[in-house]
């Protein structure tokens, strides 16, 4: 057998998604909002890129080309511009190229967190204690060595802050200042102020060479913590991706076992493994007791039960047996099968659904688009702000309120008395040189203040992490929600429309009264007619027919000369009787009467919601089958919550109004919220005209409703639709249960409030927080905000979006 190589699936995966026009890019070094949007603009400035989406939290970046665009050349001018990027190309979504098994890169970023928070927490130790034994005059060996400070400092700039600097540097000079340009700015001019005051005694400065420590310290210690908050948002899409199966026992087909068998053997030489990505449609694989099915397939020898909670959110085993189909990522339990393969690589179900998520993670809620909007200007903002605040303070500020100056002057004389050990006293420093340093040194800490303090972090990941954890924990238990465009759709929701047959219902009629018009047939005997006739025919109401046969054992005997007639009956030739079956139209085009009693009997299961079936037999009625689709068991409760959280509950459907009239009173719905007789090709518009005055959901199956659940504001489908259904609809329940509807509903909503929540934090961080630190209550609360406490403050309000969004993760489980 010839395999594929590694090289050659990536080849040809990455030609087929040029031809798709659609690039999936890895980018590392996105910082902030700011660094988003400057992505996006470097992507949308490239040859043929019609349209990019960068997102913040996952660091992917999804661009439409127009099929022309070279990935790695797209790639490599993104690192270029400072954004060090690499295209996926790989069978499955979400893989990235890697020769790191996952528990490896687990144990390294691991490493890697626990030693940037040692430097954190060494550096705010250090700098504390500088503050300490200055704050309350204490001698501590070696911290009262202003030399000491200094050095650390210097340290702290060249070692663990190095990469800050080089960032925010490469980011001014391609005039696309980020996150890192402030802090470089803020710790730098700090450091230099202190720099001179260290050097130039006599100049009467202050030196705080522990701010920009602290400060640093704060930085380092927050992204860490912010690190570790988004690991933990991603770790339910993490799970996802180890669901992947690796490997796949590819076997022959033996010509001496039997398809369907239960019971196999198969020798060992027979058996090789190969990759997952490399098994085909038609080929067989053995899969044992505790594996992963590697693929989606047929079980074709041997019975098992399957773990299908990965898929479904069910923690009940699942049966197997030839004929059954199983997915891949699911475990087989208990015994040893044979599958035959039917969807590989990434068209097997796990792999949808893997990127069908990934898709929804990148899909932006319009709300983003604000605050999108204001990072793009946001670090221009902050420069101009604390240029300003520098110009006022210094200009005009000082001398409005010169008890400020005074206060502050004598507080820089002792700090210079102490750091510098200079021979002036105290007086003749703040008297002779404050007026003119200590509004320059006052000025300039307000000024990199502001410049810290400002966090466009939090307006980047406000929206992202909340989506990331939302969508992935929805995934997780079986509810696939497409992105953050459709969780404000459904926050602004008020109405949902059900389709009647094959969502409120099972979509599999069955018998529920059989009625004999002659005495001289028995019931059994007139089933065993009907289902002769109906052995012809596959349609719903023959296939009850023919279920309630087999159920009840009978013998179907052999008939022919069908004849079927659409929206009428079949004839057939039964045992030499014509036998006929159908509604009364069918049975007086064939001269057949049908009697008072049964015409009353047969109204009486019309008006209960059931479709009749007359059976006639040479050229006399025998008797009436009636025929139901049963509800769905947790039918009534879905609808029961869904009116308790204020929504308009409807049923639309095709079929007769008393029918319809029946579940709806099943349901308890009134005849005012019932849309009958509406065929498929109408139901879209029938949507469109409820949308006139409602913000609308549509739940269907997807079985002729597909046009209506894409017209629809949020298109619901079950997984037991078609596939039409599930790429159109917005939310995708995988365990084909309807109180997900509910449960997706609240998921959405809960999701959307994360968003909003975060989005308030961010602005109102930033709104307060900017002024405070330019000083606005120092006039007359005489509160100063010092460089160090603004970097606290910022570390903080990321870590707090971050872990906002990490707290969704306790979404109740109905």
């Amino acid at each position: 057998m010839q395999l594929v190589s590694k090289s050659d699936l990536t080849k040809e995966n990455t030609q087929v998604r040029q031809r798709k026009g659609k690039i999936t890019l890895d980018i590392k070094g996105m910082k902030c909002a700011g660094c988003v949007r400057s992505v996006e603009r470097t992507l949308s400035q490239y040859p043929g890129i019609i349209n990019s989406n960068v997102n913040l939290a996952t660091e992917v970046a999804v661009v439409e080309s127009n099929g022309e665009v070279n990935a790695d050349a797209l790639a490599k001018h993104l690192t270029s511009a400072g954004y060090a990027s690499q295209p996926r190309s790989c069978s499955y979504p979400g893989k990235q190229d890697t020769q790191l098994d996952p528990a490896e890169r687990q144990r390294q970023q691991a490493r890697s967190l626990s030693k940037n928070l040692f430097i954190a927490g060494l550096l705010l130790a250090l700098s504390s204690l500088g503050h300490f034994s200055n704050a309350f005059d204490l001698s501590l060996p070696g911290l009262d060595n202003i030399w000491f400070h200094c050095g650390l400092a210097t340290l702290t700039l060249l070692i663990p802050a190095r990469s800050i600097l080089i960032d925010g540097w490469l980011g001014l000079r391609r005039a696309a200042p980020n996150m890192n340009t402030l802090i470089a700015l803020g710790s730098l001019t700090a450091y230099i102020a202190s720099l001179v005051a260290l050097l130039f005694p006599n100049w009467g400065w202050e030196c705080f060479f522990d701010e920009p420590v602290m400060m640093l310290g704060f930085i380092l210690l927050g992204r860490t913590l912010e690190q570790r908050a988004r690991t933990s948002a991603s770790a339910a899409f993490k799970n996802l991706l180890e669901l992947k199966p690796q490997v796949a026992r590819l076997v022959g087909k033996p010509k001496q076992l039997e398809k369907n068998s239960l019971s196999f053997s198969i020798p060992p030489h027979s058996i090789v493994e190969i990759p997952a990505e490399q098994v085909r449609i038609g080929e067989w694989l053995q899969v044992l007791p505790g594996e992963k099915i590697p693929v989606d397939g047929e079980v074709v020898q041997g019975q098992t039960t399957v773990d299908e909670s990965m898929l479904t959110g069910e923690v009940v085993p699942v049966t197997k047996q030839p004929g059954d189909n199983v997915t891949a990522g699911t475990i087989n339990q208990s015994g040893a099968i044979i599958i035959c393969a039917t969807r590989t690589g990434s068209d097997t179900t796990i792999a949808q659904i893997i990127e069908l998520v990934e898709a929804a993670q990148n899909r932006k809620a319009p709300i983003q688009k604000i605050a999108d909007t204001v990072a793009g200007y946001f670090t221009y903002f902050v420069l101009t702000a604390a240029l300003l605040t520098f110009v006022f303070w210094y200009f005009f500020g000082t001398n409005i309120w010169p008890d400020i100056v005074v206060s502050k002057a004598r507080f820089i004389g002792h700090h210079a008395l102490l750091s510098n050990a200079s021979l002036l006293n105290e007086e003749h420093l703040s008297m002779q040189l404050a007026p003119h340093y200590s509004s320059l040194l006052l000025s300039l800490k307000l000024a990199i203040a502001v410049m810290v303090v400002a966090c466009p972090c939090a307006l980047g990941l406000a929206t992202p992490t909340a989506i990331l954890v939302g969508t992935a924990i929805g995934a997780e238990r079986g509810l696939l929600i497409k992105g953050g465009d459709v969780l404000e759709r459904v926050h602004k929701l008020n109405t949902v429309v059900f389709d009647k047959t094959g969502t409120l219902t099972t979509g599999k009629p069955t018998v529920t009264d059989c009625v004999l018009s002659q005495k001289f047939v028995t019931v059994e005997e007139m089933l065993q007619l009907a289902a002769a006739v109906e052995s012809g025919a596959c349609h719903p109401l023959a296939t009850a027919i023919k279920n309630m046969a087999d159920s009840s054992q009978l013998t179907i005997p052999s008939a022919v000369d069908f004849h079927t007639e659409p929206g009428l009956g079949v004839s057939a030739v039964v045992e030499g009787k014509i036998v006929l079956l159908g509604n009364s139209q069918w049975l007086s085009w064939h001269s057949v009467a049908i009697d008072q009693t049964t015409q009353d009997k047969a109204k009486a299961f019309a008006d209960a919601g059931k479709t009749v079936v007359y059976v006639a037999c040479n050229g006399e009625l025998i008797g009436l089958i009636a025929v139901s689709d049963t509800l769905r068991p947790e039918a009534k409760t879905t609808v029961e919550q869904l009116q308790q959280m204020g929504l308009r509950v409807i049923i639309l459907s095709g079929d007769r109004i008393e029918a319809v009239t029946t579940v709806a009173k099943q349901l308890g719905l009134d005849t005012t919220n019932i849309i009958a007789e509406v065929p498929p090709t109408k139901k879209a518009q029938t949507i469109q005209i409820l949308q006139e005055k409602d913000r609308v959901a549509m739940v269907g199956d997807g079985i002729n409703d597909a046009p209506a659940l894409s017209q629809a504001d949020v298109g619901i489908s079950l997984h037991s639709g078609t596939d039409v259904a599930m790429e159109t609809a917005s939310i995708v329940l995988m365990r084909d249960c309807l109180t997900d509807v509910v449960e997706s509903i609240k998921l959405s909503l809960a999701t959307f409030n994360k968003i909003r929540q975060n989005l308030f934090w961010a602005f109102a961080y930033n709104t307060i927080g900017i002024p405070l630190a330019a000083g606005i209550l120092l006039p007359k609360l005489g509160f100063i905000l010092n460089p160090a406490g603004a970097a606290a403050l910022m570390a903080f309000s990321s870590v707090s979006v971050v872990t906002n969004s990490v707290l969704l993760r306790r979404f109740p489980r109905s």
